[in-house]
């Protein structure tokens, strides 16, 4: 396996691509109403880490699929969410609430921890454990009030 994964790259992409238009549209589209300074450390190093070892494969962290079939199933299930990910930014863009919150939390976190998984990567498996339920947390309790 390269060290480069282009699939990775494409699906982080896709991703990037919703946040962006919403960054550009919406300059002031996001208020964080819940501030707790360890979790979004905690988050934001999940995240960077998450993005950074979907498209880059660390020799020795990063064994590659087990077999073609692994493969098939990895484009499948990153394919799936990613396109779940950007349908519930279509549908819910202008439509804030705890579904759209929650939608766009838990699905990136899925899709990194599986990829972690079927690409049998340590330090993308290590960043989806440590983005997931910090992003989940900053997310809900940013629509609770």
């Amino acid at each position: 396996m390269s060290w480069f994964n282009i699939w990775g790259f494409i699906f982080v992409a896709a991703i990037m691509v919703p946040n962006i238009v919403f960054a550009v549209k919406c300059k002031n589209g996001f208020v964080n109403n819940w501030s707790n300074k360890y979790v979004e450390i905690a988050e934001q190093i999940g995240r960077f880490g998450c993005l950074g070892f979907m498209i880059i494969n660390i020799p020795g962290t990063c064994y590659g699929w087990i077999n073609n079939e692994f493969f098939v199933l990895y484009l499948i299930t990153d394919f799936i969410l990613t396109a779940a990910y950007c349908a519930v930014w279509v549908v819910c863009f202008k439509k804030p609430g705890l579904f759209r919150s929650l939608a766009l939390s838990i699905l990136p976190s899925i899709l990194f921890l599986a990829s972690g998984i079927l690409i049998r990567s340590v330090l993308l498996i290590v960043s989806a454990v440590i983005f997931a339920p910090c992003h989940i947390l900053i997310s809900y309790k940013n629509t609770v009030k």
